[in-house]
Parts: C-alpha cells; sequence; structure tokens
C-alpha cells in the first residue's frame, strides 16, 4: 500500500540516486506523530537493523499506510534516503501471524523496548530479527510467556557479544552441579559461592543455569531465578534505565 510520492522538503529525497530499499522485511518497533499528519515509524528490518523512516500521510482518516503499521506483524517495507531519517514509500502486511492480545501484548511491547534501548540505528542483525519474529509466533500461539522472554532476552545478549557461559565453572572451567549455588559475572560467566549466598540477584542455582542452556523453564525456581537473573544481567550490560513494560509485567507478575 503506497503513501504517494515524496514532497520537496520530505526527508531522504535530496538527490538523484538516492539509495532505495525495496520489501524489505521489517516490524514495527515505534511510531509518533510528525508534522500535521505523518509518522516517524521506527522499524526493524532483516538485512539493515533498525531504521526510522516517515510515513507521509498515515495519520490521515483514509490513509492506506494507516491499517497496516501495526505492532507485531511481519510486513514488507520500501523506503529511500541516506539520512537518519528516511522516506517511506510503501508497506505490506504478510500476513500470518494473529494479533496480540492481553498479557501477550505486554511481553511483545517489553520486547520491542528491549530492541529500542539495545539497538544502535543501522547496524543488522539477521538472526536478531528472526529470533524476534519466532518469539512474537510463539507469545501469539502459546502461553508459556516467560519462557518465550527468556529464550529472546538470551538471544538478544549473544547478538550484542554477551553470550552466556551456563554449563562452566568461570574459575576452575568444571561442569556445574546441580545443587550448588553460583554468582553470575558479567564478564567472567558463573563463579561458585558459599550455599547460603541467596539474596544476590546474580546468585542462582547450578540446576538455573543448566536448565537455561536447555531452554527448560518448567522448574518453578528456574523460572523465578532466570527471571531475577536476566533482569540483573540486561542492567549490567544496557543499563539499568526501568522499562516501562517491564514494570507492568513485574506488577502482573509475568517478567
Amino acid at each position: 500500500m503506497s503513501d504517494g510520492g515524496p514532497g520537496p522538503s520530505a526527508p531522504g529525497t535530496a538527490s538523484a540516486g538516492r539509495q532505495r530499499i525495496a520489501n524489505e522485511p521489517a516490524f514495527v518497533l515505534h511510531t509518533h506523530p510528525w508534522k500535521e499528519t505523518s509518522l516517524v515509524i521506527d522499524l526493524l528490518t532483516r538485512n539493515h537493523g533498525r531504521i526510522a523512516g516517515v510515513a507521509k500521510g498515515a495519520r490521515r482518516p483514509h490513509s492506506a499506510l494507516r491499517p497496516v503499521l501495526l505492532p507485531f506483524q511481519p510486513l514488507l517495507a520500501t523506503w529511500s534516503g541516506r539520512s537518519e531519517l528516511r522516506l517511506l514509500h510503501s508497506v505490506e502486511w504478510r500476513g500470518g501471524t494473529p494479533q496480540l492480545g492481553g498479557v501477550a501484548l505486554m511481553c511483545g511491547f517489553y520486547l520491542n523496548e528491549l530492541l529500542l534501548a539495545a539497538l544502535a540505528r543501522e547496524d543488522p542483525h539477521e538472526a536478531l530479527f528472526d529470533a524476534y519474529a519466532q518469539a512474537i509466533t510463539r507469545l501469539a500461539t502459546s502461553s508459556a510467556h516467560a519462557t518465550v522472554l527468556r529464550i529472546f532476552e538470551r538471544a538478544l545478549l549473544a547478538e550484542l557479544g554477551y553470550g552466556l557461559q551456563l554449563d562452566l565453572d568461570a574459575d576452575a572451567g568444571t561442569p556445574l552441579i546441580d545443587d550448588a549455588r553460583y554468582r553470575y559475572l558479567p564478564d567472567r560467566g558463573p563463579r561458585r559461592v558459599a550455599p547460603h549466598d541467596q539474596g544476590d540477584a546474580l546468585s542462582v542455582r547450578g540446576k538455573t543455569l543448566l536448565d537455561m542452556a536447555r531452554d527448560d523453564y518448567t522448574d518453578p525456581v528456574t523460572a523465578s531465578e532466570s527471571k531475577r537473573l536476566m533482569r540483573g544481567l540486561l542492567g549490567a550490560y544496557l543499563g539499568h534505565a526501568e522499562l516501562h513494560t517491564r514494570q507492568l509485567l513485574k506488577d502482573l507478575q509475568q517478567l
């Protein structure tokens, strides 16, 4: 669905030979108003990373773009321009993903906030795009919301170069022991600590780390400890600013 041609002062329209990207797989992460009738769209794209583009006229009641620019729906986007703010020419719905609702919807907004906080503009992460698409599908079709979030958080940290060491003691290099306690050091990995050391968010059982390595969150203690651990590690790696949807999910005891 096209939004029409660019005006003379629109972003990204300045020159002959401007870069044009057509039919790029994308998801909407965030939108906000721009001028009287347009929107600025933050898109997660598969091959170009996170980009911002102007959808001209998208706030008009009869805009062809307006019903398509929905979060959590797979899209094909076409844009042009080399400036920080691109010009969106068309966005097509690819279909295939049910709409999120209830707690799943809040989880989706949490993933979007996490990506906006973690990703620099125009830094492609194809594997992360695929992990996000899979997470959205699983949120729409499964009630195991916390498991979906933990798996995606791990994928995000791995893509950013902070892959988690979940099977070996960082000091001894030996396999973790189920009933031992470990503190996860962000720059090294798990280090064994005294059995009574349970007050730190980064202190967990060996079994919790081994379960995480298998993406198995059926044990209630693993579910609780992995939630605390990932919150602490995301804060250590990405900064400690509170995400709005994380707070809402904490209130619902879902994150």
